[in-house]
């Protein structure tokens, strides 16, 4: 077994810098209450802190043109044979279901009218959806995520969306889990393969310029 650390073990094979490209979109994945509410099955108090965190974010994409782009996740109540094997493995998202306050969108980062909402079965955003195409034939090159969970739904779109031919950007503070392992675990490995972790910071200053 190597004693090496994993950023060392990494050095030289992985972890290139992609960075942004001419125009970005923001994907607010899944930020719904199921995960933000005490005592929920879903909950997970990273995510209340992203939800936090991501309030100035969304903000900033809104003031500068940004195309904003939210996600969430919607099954059949009665058989969730829209949900296939994953809720078979995940029985917690019946949740997910049209009229379950769990299911709503947190109130602190709700869409506008004129954003379009991808409503998914599965864990990415580009899965069975029309959004890859939407934002190509908008010439968007860059997609910046923030959302839930780290080691799921970002994790799941952040590897299609570079499989799509997008840059790929998650903004630390804006994205979270229900525990730290694997949520750092799932920052490092995006961040070594499949994009970029950047700061809020960063982001927002990019918003800004472009």
């Amino acid at each position: 077994m190597s004693d090496q650390s994993a950023d060392a073990n990494y050095q030289g094979v992985w972890g290139n810098r992609i960075g942004f490209g001419k125009k970005s979109a923001l994907l607010m994945i899944d930020f719904m209450q199921g995960y933000t509410t005490e005592g929920a099955p879903l909950y997970a108090p990273e995510v209340r802190i992203a939800v936090s965190e991501s309030v100035d974010l969304l903000a900033c994409a809104r003031r500068h043109g940004i195309t904003v782009v939210h996600t969430n996740i919607r099954y059949h109540p009665g058989h969730f044979a829209d949900g296939g094997i994953w809720v078979k493995k995940a029985p917690v998202m019946k949740d997910m279901v049209e009229g379950n306050p769990l299911a709503a969108f947190c109130v602190e980062v709700l869409p506008q009218d004129d954003e379009v909402v991808i409503t998914k079965q599965y864990a990415s955003a580009f899965f069975g959806s029309s959004l890859a195409p939407m934002l190509h034939a908008q010439g968007i090159d860059t997609v910046v995520l923030a959302g839930c969970s780290t080691s799921g739904c970002i994790r799941a779109t952040a590897v299609d969306a570079v499989q799509h031919g997008f840059r790929t950007i998650v903004v630390r503070e804006c994205v979270g889990d229900r525990h730290p392992a694997p949520h750092e675990a799932n920052l490092f490995d995006i961040d070594s393969k499949y994009g970029d972790v950047v700061s809020k910071r960063e982001a927002m200053r990019t918003f800004r310029e472009q």
